[in-house]
């Protein structure tokens, strides 16, 4: 590994010594470069150097972020103690031995996502899997489908049809790895058709992406681990903490803003009033992606914050795959609802049409005057439907065409084509 770039090598260290998301030692970076802020927090004793103190306060005031804890000095204070242990070169080792590596922002296949997080980007990306990084350039090919640990049925079938519904045009799903709703978005990716080709001699598409909130020398959870093995073959698994680290309930949260930037939009199948997929939601949000939230039974606790987001208008309701489509601003193929969904569709949609559908307003305030059982005159229903006798004489003509009305002995009487519909909320109603 002697052999590795500086800058590699470099970022690869400070991902084992600065926290995800801390924006004091992004701004440290972002000022000195990642190689001069590694030797300066393993090699520099004493307070921080003047000229970078003032470029790394002058950052942080820039982006309003100038309290005192995030005083450069107070940074290399936290840091020192990690710098001490930090050993990229055998970090970076072990996850070539996992078939796995690093990513930096200069690296080809780095996130343009993670542009928009600014000083909350970051410093760099560990990977293991056989899936095409390129995948991660760009956002258009991601999708991210989060929500509750505790799933319910409800949340496990809709999010396998979504999940079917954007795989059939080639979205790469996106999410944590956790139990819940996280492992049956990647179960069904993983269920779909294989990956096809990128180009020849290229490593296949992945079929969903385990962005981890540890280390990826192991697969956390535990219970997940066949699932998270099956991800490594069929796609990819991302980190920004270096292999060994512990996944916190800090590293957790902040994994999720990963999830948001790496996607053009993210969806809540299923979550809690306070669910931590509710924060991948405002990460997407903030950063300008779309989101979309699943609604469920008001009954239910699990879909209590889907409710909130399309409540307060943080999320579009999205109840099938192809509005999901249309939250990535893809169009939908006619074949991309499951088949039961469009039974249920199309039985909706019958149940829906009414027999005067399509008639001009002066034919349906016509059919309005006439009668189920007493036959009416042309002249009452002139004077019922407030029309002139053209347009009654006319409109009889037309509504008869239709089998709408039909004239009995001296007038005219109301006909149901389609038998009569029933009233809405009456026992029988169906």
């Amino acid at each position: 590994m002697s052999n590795t770039h500086p800058e590699v090598l470099a970022r690869a260290g400070l991902t084992h010594i600065i926290e995800p998301n801390d924006q004091t030692g992004a701004a440290l970076v972002q000022v000195s470069g990642a190689v001069e802020a590694y030797r300066l927090i393993r090699e520099h004793a004493g307070p921080a150097p003047a000229h970078e103190q003032q470029q790394v306060a002058e950052l942080l005031d820039a982006h309003g972020a100038s309290r005192a804890s995030l005083r450069l000095d107070a940074g290399l204070e936290r840091w020192r103690p990690r710098g001490a242990l930090a050993d990229p070169e055998t970090d970076l080792k072990l996850m070539a031995t996992l078939g796995g590596g690093i990513i930096h922002p200069g690296d080809e296949n780095w996130p343009q996502g993670f542009d928009a997080l600014g000083l909350a980007a970051p410093l760099a990306l560990w990977y293991r899997g056989t899936g095409n990084r390129s995948i991660l350039r760009d956002p258009a090919g991601l999708a991210a489908i989060v929500g509750s640990r505790d799933a319910t049925e409800y949340g496990r079938t809709i999010t396998a049809e979504l999940v079917h519904g954007l795989r059939a045009r080639g979205i790469c799903i996106v999410s944590g790895g956790a139990y819940g709703i996280d492992a049956q978005a990647h179960q069904a990716a993983l269920a779909e058709d294989p990956p096809t080709k990128a180009l020849p001699g290229e490593p296949p598409w992945p079929a969903t992406i385990a962005v981890m909130a540890g280390g990826l020398n192991r697969f956390y959870p535990v219970g997940n681990d066949d699932l998270l093995k099956a991800v490594h073959r069929q796609g990819l698994l991302i980190a920004e903490v270096a292999p060994g680290a512990t996944p916190t309930r800090w590293r957790f949260l902040q994994r999720n803003r990963l999830i948001a930037a790496l996607c053009a939009a993210t969806i809540v199948a299923e979550a809690r009033w306070r669910s931590g997929a509710l924060s991948t939601a405002r990460h997407a949000a903030e950063i300008g992606r779309e989101v979309g939230a699943i609604p469920g039974s008001v009954f239910s606790a699990n879909s209590a914050g889907c409710h909130r987001l399309i409540r307060e208008g943080a999320a579009t309701l999205i109840t099938d795959a192809a509005e999901a489509l249309e939250l990535l601003k893809l169009p939908e193929p006619a074949s991309v609802a499951p088949q039961g969904q469009q039974a249920a569709q199309g039985e909706n949609e019958k149940e829906d049409q009414r027999d005067y559908d399509g008639l001009p307003i002066q034919d349906l305030l016509l059919l309005d005057a006439l009668p189920v059982r007493s036959p009416r005159t042309a002249d009452q229903l002139a004077v019922l439907a407030g029309l002139g006798m053209g347009s009654i004489l006319g409109g009889l003509s037309r509504l008869a065409a239709r089998g709408l009305a039909e004239r009995t002995g001296i007038g005219w009487i109301r006909r149901f084509p389609n038998g009569r519909e029933p009233q809405r909320g009456a026992p029988n109603a169906h």
